[in-house]
């Protein structure tokens, strides 16, 4: 893989305590080039460097300083898990220049490789054109498998390709791929996606919610939605696109939003999603160091990928 990039120590920061009491002293480092198979109950945390699809898109570029921005915040957060639970950072993958499509590629050998061998994979963006390397590792990974893709976000990202793939392309070239596409999108903000995107949703029998109906208010339409849609796939791959937070949890992405959902409704859903049994992966996308503020959008990244690592765990 030329654009693989080991694991850094220094990434990983917090009080000493020698004891493992927070995620920098728990967090081992992995390697792809050689690695074993997972012993139980284990998480590989890699990262996608790359923000040429961003840049595609016309959308602002830094996403691709996202990995390590939530390496540094997770570090310090408390361990509450025994040795039982492993959790392996396995490095980066890092885009060369406008290289997207080489990028994916190694994305998707790299995740159905560590899908392959046991590993809960969680993939820290980087642009959401990583959902598009991402879901072909998983297939890859479980050929026979039908696969549900819940994706948590303000955009469809549905948007036909017409040269090149970009972040706003994803979920459409994986449409493209299937035969039975499964997508549920939820958070969905009508100003930001335009009426030919609605009409491609609408052909393509894509379950989604708005971000006025993703609140926890609403919370029995929302898992209704859920198990209705699971119920119809073996495999559920989970995607968050930061920009579908509201901009006060989440001002450092490419495209921020007020009127986006909330972190309480997003911790719900990944709760349900664990328990489900049927969730394989996830990724968290999007994050731009470049704009955040005190690391609020880190800090948000991180609690989101620690909540689903506890909920794993139980």
């Amino acid at each position: 893989m030329k654009n693989y990039q080991a694991p850094n120590q220094e990434m990983w920061l917090g009080r000493v305590s020698q004891a493992q009491l927070y995620l920098h002293e728990k967090v081992e480092l992995a390697s792809l080039k050689n690695f074993r198979k997972a012993e139980g109950n284990e998480v590989a945390l890699l990262g996608y460097c790359c923000d040429a699809g961003i840049k595609r898109n016309q959308g602002r570029a830094g996403a691709m300083e996202g990995p390590d921005a939530i390496r540094k915040v997770m570090g310090g957060l408390s361990n509450h898990w025994d040795s039982s639970f492993k959790i392996n950072d396995f490095g980066d993958l890092v885009c060369k220049g406008d290289d997207l499509e080489t990028q994916q590629s190694e994305t998707t050998t790299a995740v159905s490789a560590l899908i392959k061998k046991g590993y809960f994979s969680i993939v820290l963006g980087g642009g959401h054109d990583l959902a598009y390397a991402h879901f072909k590792g998983i297939r890859r990974a479980f050929p026979e498998k039908s696969i549900g893709i819940i994706n948590l976000d303000a955009h469809f990202d549905l948007r036909e390709v017409s040269s090149r793939g970009t972040s706003g392309t994803p979920f459409w070239e994986i449409a493209q791929d299937e035969t039975d596409f499964h997508y549920c999108c939820l958070g969905i903000q009508k100003a930001g996606n335009n009426c030919e995107l609605f009409r491609t949703a609408k052909k393509l029998k894509v379950t989604h919610l708005s971000n006025t109906e993703f609140t926890l208010a609403h919370w029995a339409r929302i898992q209704k939605s859920l198990l209705e849609f699971m119920a119809r796939v073996d495999l559920i791959y989970l995607s968050i696109d930061l920009d579908g937070f509201s901009s006060a949890f989440a001002p450092g992405v490419s495209a921020p939003s007020p009127m986006g959902f909330q972190a309480d409704v997003a911790m719900k859903t990944i709760a349900f999603l664990a328990q489900s049994q049927k969730l394989v992966s996830a990724d968290v996308v999007e994050l731009n160091p470049h704009y955040d503020r005190d690391n609020a959008t880190s800090r948000l990244a991180s609690s989101l990928i620690y909540q689903l690592m506890d909920d794993l765990k139980a």
